[in-house]
């Protein structure tokens, strides 16, 4: 076994651990990981991680599903239309130029680092409604299960805000049915491109192997770790991800550009940042009493 097969293998554990830990998120790093460390070509490793992250979510659904995390219906549902939608990705991804594809990854990178960094919106109140929005749920379905199967992306970001809304799911629920959902939506994609492109099988099942060890891990850390800043530093790292990706794929001068834009992004966030926290300190801090007025003060 080579270096780079070697290195993949022990990272693809933190493909596992994000998914056990955050109900998505891994998988975006599984594409990056078979092409510029394992070396695979484009579409192969699109393909490779179609499987490591159907498995993967698959064996990390358990425990979910043990504590009643799971809502079945809606799931099936959008996994459903998903699985229609990935497989036709599948199909298209298979036969679009590898350059355009890992272009496209990168800013699916991107918009999925921007999801993790904005936070989710807290459903928890909400109750479960009687009547799902059928239509609504089958198009984003279709819709999101055509980006996993085009670029390999697993999609638990774009999956767990639809659930939350769509289908008025608590975000813990969410969160387990998702994991169903994107099972479901990364084995048709894997089938749209296995018509017309090979998969080292050893190789990937050691990769999966990996990542199921780390989606076990990722279980046990789930609520030992604070979620909201485990989120944000992930997302911060799938941002340098996704530019280094571009950085590979596109000309020198869109690149400079970009690092540009990503600096002056970070900036911002960063300013933002220090913004909210004094502006919280400045409200939580207790108003000083005023001294007081001596008695025949002169006036």
């Amino acid at each position: 076994m080579s270096a780079g097969i070697t290195l993949t293998v022990i990272l693809a554990v933190g493909i596992g651990v994000t998914l056990g830990l955050l109900g998505g998120g891994g998988s975006i790093l599984a594409v990056p990981l078979l092409v510029y460390v394992a070396g695979l070509p484009g579409k192969e490793a699109i393909a490779t991680s179609l499987l490591v992250v159907g498995v993967t979510s698959a064996v990390a659904v358990i425990p979910h599903l043990r504590a009643g995390r799971v809502r079945w219906r809606t799931g099936l549902i959008f996994g459903a239309a998903g699985m229609v939608g990935a497989y036709l990705g599948g199909l298209a991804g298979a036969k679009l130029p590898e350059k355009l594809l890992l272009v496209a990854f990168a800013l699916m990178m991107l918009a999925t680092a921007g999801a993790m960094i904005r936070g989710r919106r807290n459903t928890t109140g909400n109750a479960t409604p009687t009547d799902l929005p059928i239509r609504r749920i089958l198009l984003d379905g279709v819709v999101v299960g055509a980006v996993t199967g085009l670029v390999g992306a697993g999609g638990g970001f774009l999956v767990v805000p639809a659930l939350a809304l769509l289908g008025g799911l608590p975000m813990p629920i969410a969160v387990g049915t998702s994991l169903v959902v994107i099972a479901m939506k990364s084995f048709a994609g894997l089938a749209g491109y296995l018509s017309t492109v090979q998969i080292n099988w050893a190789l990937a099942a050691a990769v999966t192997a990996a990542a199921v060890l780390g989606s076990l891990i990722g279980g046990r850390l789930a609520g030992r770790i604070p979620e909201t800043t485990l989120r944000k530093t992930f997302g911060w790292f799938v941002v340098v991800m996704g530019v280094f990706t571009l950085a590979q794929e596109l000309p020198t001068a869109m690149v400079t550009s970009l690092w540009l834009w990503a600096g002056l992004l970070l900036t911002t966030a960063v300013t933002l940042a220090v913004h909210r926290h004094r502006s919280r300190r400045r409200a939580t801090t207790p108003p000083q009493p005023s001294p007081p007025t001596r008695v025949g003060a002169t006036r």
